[in-house]
């Protein structure tokens, strides 16, 4: 991807958290137990801290100019779809198999960010 297309992936994915923030505080909290509730509010701050995350990728990519921060930045969207995307599953539908799945998202933020810095340390400024 270019920093320009991960720039408009991280813009998305903040809308689309701060959405999911909003929705959780106003339309989750009458309906959803509090520990589902706190499940959301989890995958919410997985999922703005990643959008930025993908944000600063496009940042350093336009300074670093490495092809390994465009897969970064790619992994770290799998890594919201799949953690974040897991929990808010598993706190709309109470289905806890959904929790499975949520490590693999981690996996996928902790190999981004190595990937950052593995490109960070690759690079010749």
């Amino acid at each position: 991807m270019t920093d320009r297309q991960l720039t408009i992936l991280a813009a998305l994915n903040l809308m689309v958290a701060v959405g999911a923030g909003a929705f959780g505080a106003h339309g989750l909290k009458r309906i959803v137990s509090p520990e589902l509730l706190a499940v959301w509010q989890t995958g919410v701050l997985y999922h703005l801290i990643h959008a930025l995350g993908i944000f600063a990728i496009a940042l350093l990519g336009a300074r670093y100019g490495s092809p390994l921060l465009s897969a970064a930045g790619l992994v770290m969207f799998a890594g919201i779809v799949l953690f974040s995307g897991s929990l808010y599953l598993l706190a709309l539908t109470g289905t806890h198999w959904l929790g499975a799945v949520t490590p693999l998202g981690g996996v996928a933020f902790l190999a981004s960010w190595a990937m950052v810095a593995l490109a960070a340390y690759r690079s010749q400024g």
